[in-house]
């Protein structure tokens, strides 16, 4: 299962979440401008970086596509264009 915590003025969010659509991995957004849950959990962590990508519970914070392809089992493979 993979979650990911989002706002829609982040690039990079926007990117992970392209990553994941050409990879054809479901995921399901938070969009943190009216998600109160998705708030609650980014504050309980006190996380303040964008995006938050939680992947079989290991929470990823920030553009770090290294670590997501690897939670993903897709660290050798090479990013589909």
């Amino acid at each position: 299962m993979v979650r990911i915590y989002t706002m829609p003025t982040c690039s990079y969010c926007r990117s992970v979440k392209e990553f994941l659509r050409q990879v054809g991995v479901d995921y399901e957004e938070f969009d943190l401008s009216h998600d109160k849950a998705g708030q609650a959990f980014m504050k309980l962590r006190g996380y303040t970086g964008l995006p938050v990508t939680v992947i079989d519970g290991e929470e990823i914070v920030g553009y770090d596509m290294p670590r997501i392809k690897a939670a993903l089992g897709l660290d050798g493979r090479d990013e589909v264009k």
